[in-house]
């Protein structure tokens, strides 16, 4: 397996593709790193320069440079200085081919794809040789990286908009973008309504009535920070039930913070998915 993957050139304020590699390797985790290049294209104003996205066994690396972001698919076991000098290269192949007036003017996606050539063969450079021609540019990466890390980025943290009731989440312009929520599973309608139930016996409690309504909706509308809200609103549930534990018996007890507890793990498991085609050319 070659160890640069893919490659993908977009425009910085709004994520308009401008070019991308064509694809050779066709599997279940280059496809979903795939969809994530193209949910971070979206918010990478407003990261650092340089960001890295972990996986399982492919890593996204990207900087950011004059308005233009280029993102990389890499196998886990390129080292992450040969990772930032392939796209070093690819910034500066791409700055000599384009000026920043053109980039701005663009108004369809891929308005470049001649540049696909160019970085197949730097592809292909990297990947047979393991490494840029020189290698004082890479000891001067390396050096660099050690001043400047790049931010690692926890895609659960970047802040989307809220969708529909159905998890649909709202597109920007041009974005050509179709991203939402999973369905709404069976365990996932039986937890909202066992949480109606339980703010129906809460209505005269007003704080319990907002936490079990907050739960229902953090199962049906995608939030920033889900995991940390999903977390720290069940720690208020479990001692808001302990506050009540002379003027409830233990079933009563038991019965609310079950709820509780198969709610948060439904809205962890319930996942972003996204509908666009895919971006390989």
């Amino acid at each position: 397996m070659p160890l640069i993957l893919f490659a993908f050139v977009v425009r910085l304020r709004d994520g308009l593709p401008l070019s991308a590699s064509t694809d050779f390797e066709h599997f279940r985790e280059l496809q979903e790193r795939k969809q994530q290049l193209r949910t971070i294209s979206k918010t990478l104003a407003r990261f650092p320069e340089r960001g890295t996205v972990k996986g399982q066994e492919l890593n996204i690396f990207f900087i950011s440079s004059e308005g233009v972001s280029y993102m990389t698919v890499c196998h886990c076991s390129l080292p992450v200085a040969k990772a930032f000098c392939f796209l070093e290269d690819l910034r500066w192949e791409f700055t000599t081919c384009f000026n920043s007036t053109a980039v701005s003017l663009a108004d369809r996606p891929y308005p470049f794809l001649e540049f696909d050539s160019t970085i197949q063969k730097l592809k292909q450079q990297y990947n047979q040789s393991g490494g840029p021609a020189l290698e004082v540019t890479l000891a001067e990466v390396q050096g660099d990286l050690i001043i400047h890390p790049p931010q690692e980025i926890n895609l659960e943290e970047v802040d989307l908009t809220n969708g529909t009731a159905n998890g649909h989440m709202e597109q920007g312009p041009a974005s050509g973008q179709n991203v939402r929520l999973e369905p709404v599973t069976a365990p996932g309608i039986l937890s909202l309504v066992l949480n109606i139930v339980c703010a129906s016996l809460n209505i005269i409690r007003g704080v319990h009535l907002i936490e079990y309504t907050f739960q229902c909706h953090l199962y049906l509308f995608h939030s920033s920070l889900k995991k940390h809200k999903s977390f720290a609103l069940l720690s208020v549930i479990v001692l808001c039930n302990l506050y009540l534990l002379g003027l409830r018996n233990p079933w009563q007890l038991l019965f609310h913070l079950s709820v509780a507890c198969i709610s948060t793990l439904l809205i962890l498991r319930r996942k972003l998915i996204d509908r666009s085609n895919d971006c390989g050319v």
